[in-house]
């Protein structure tokens, strides 16, 4: 008994030791990272979309007026766009040049309209799959040193429209995930009229030294913000208010070297998911996983605050998440979640110094999402570190840990946490090298009670 003991304490010795060592990386990696992102560098010329014949009386279309200053800027090789204060109706995309800032003032809302035909083919990826479909919103492609700034307001109107398309994509969504699997070439990938994929709000895809700041999100027709093999980019002091189907906040995807800080989220879906393509395809492309991401000071509210996958198939690794709170509902807090169709890996994630309140599971890993797979392509789960994390109440599970037989869960550090109340406190299946200190699930116990 006395052996065991001892074994018990070393190993609580061991993974606070461990822990403080993993934080002190920690800290100099994120310096490291935020230092290597680089803002856009932006000429100093300057127009109003109100100079090219914009109105922000809510009813004029204003898309050649953007497209008109968009011009202009792309002349001057950059420039900033100001969008003053009004309601700009543009029926169509916006589509970014390099080296152009587009500035919202306080009280401008920009205001997309609905009608797909208004939106052309561009090369895109949906749920982890490339292929044409119709134009996000605002739209970049191969550009650098692009910025959407200001204290306005991006709206996808798309509550009464877009949103109506989630009851028929079923069909669209399972062909794409075919021609993953069958590797169609992805110029014979062709969506648009007669398909019912919905478009993102933003998108920047194959772009660097990006800066999305200050500005509100709202009313996406599909994910918010989506960073697609892009990379140095930093996104701050965003506000959401995006209710619709899939309106996840922000989703890198084979991107890299991304700040996201100082954000409010208020989202129908996850807050952040981190994603680096599916199945088949995303193996291929295992050169560019998404990594050196760092998450901090941010406010969640939502379906889940952080999510890795479950379209990881590049793989996932160095993401760090730092003093970051709940502000209402989440169903979950940490979400790492992949099937066995996958493959690819994630690993080297650092969680830290995070608040929670009311969820259904506080934190949850699975390889087994949604029972989901063949089998064939397991993932690996592996060194990930969660320390000085505090939940109000899990209505469901406390801490929910679960991998493969043959590829299990490891290396994992679970360092000063506490959860107040759960309805089921931790569950570990298939997992290895489970390394933890100061777990509390429910009231803290103190002097045991004497035999009466």
């Amino acid at each position: 008994m006395k052996s065991n003991s001892f074994c018990f304490v070393m190993l609580l010795c061991f993974g606070s030791l461990l822990a403080q060592n993993k934080n002190t990386n920690k800290d100099v990696e994120i310096e490291r990272i935020v230092n290597r992102i680089q803002l856009p560098v932006i000429p100093n010329y300057k127009v109003s979309v109100t100079q090219f014949g914009a109105k922000g009386d809510s009813v004029t279309n204003c898309k050649q007026a953007f497209n008109k200053a968009m011009k202009s800027c792309s002349k001057k090789n950059g420039g900033t766009i100001v969008v003053p204060k009004g309601v700009y109706t543009i029926n169509g995309p916006i589509h970014f040049v390099s080296n152009v800032n587009l500035h919202l003032e306080a009280g401008a809302k920009i205001r997309f309209g609905s009608n797909p035909k208004d939106y052309p083919l561009v090369l895109s990826s949906w749920e982890g799959t490339m292929l044409y479909n119709y134009s996000p919103l605002i739209y970049a492609n191969n550009v650098q040193n692009v910025a959407i700034t200001g204290e306005g307001i991006i709206d996808g109107e798309a509550k009464n429209s877009w949103v109506k398309w989630k009851s028929l994509e079923e069909k669209d969504k399972l062909l794409s995930r075919k021609m993953n699997h069958e590797n169609v070439p992805v110029k014979e990938r062709v969506f648009g009229d007669g398909h019912y994929l919905r478009p993102q709000l933003i998108q920047f895809f194959n772009s660097k030294n990006i800066l999305i700041e200050g500005v509100t999100i709202e009313d996406s027709p599909f994910w918010c913000v989506h960073l697609l093999k892009s990379k140095s980019i930093t996104l701050r002091n965003l506000k959401y208010d995006a209710q619709n189907y899939n309106n996840d906040g922000i989703d890198p995807e084979y991107s890299s070297d991304i700040l996201i800080e100082n954000i409010k989220f208020n989202n129908g879906d996850d807050n952040v998911a981190i994603k680096a393509g599916r199945d088949d395809e995303g193996r291929a492309n295992s050169n560019t996983p998404s990594e050196n991401i760092v998450i901090r000071n941010c406010e969640f509210k939502g379906l889940h605050a952080v999510v890795i996958g479950s379209e990881m198939s590049a793989g996932v690794r160095n993401v760090y998440v730092d003093n970051c709170k709940a502000w209402g509902y989440l169903k979950r807090g940490i979400y790492v979640k992949t099937n066995s169709d996958r493959g690819g890996y994630v690993k080297d994630l650092y969680f830290s110094n995070i608040d929670l309140g009311q969820v259904e599971d506080c934190i949850y890993m699975t390889a087994n999402y949604h029972g989901e797979g063949s089998g064939l392509y397991s993932s690996k789960i592996s060194d990930i570190s969660i320390s000085n994390l505090s939940c109000e109440s899990a209505s469901n599970a406390g801490i929910v840990i679960e991998g493969f037989s043959e590829k299990k869960v490891e290396n994992i550090i679970l360092d000063t946490i506490t959860i107040k109340s759960a309805k089921n406190g931790m569950s570990l299946t298939n997992t290895q090298n489970i390394s933890v200190n100061e777990i509390v699930i429910g009231d803290k116990n103190g002097i045991p009670s004497s035999v009466k």
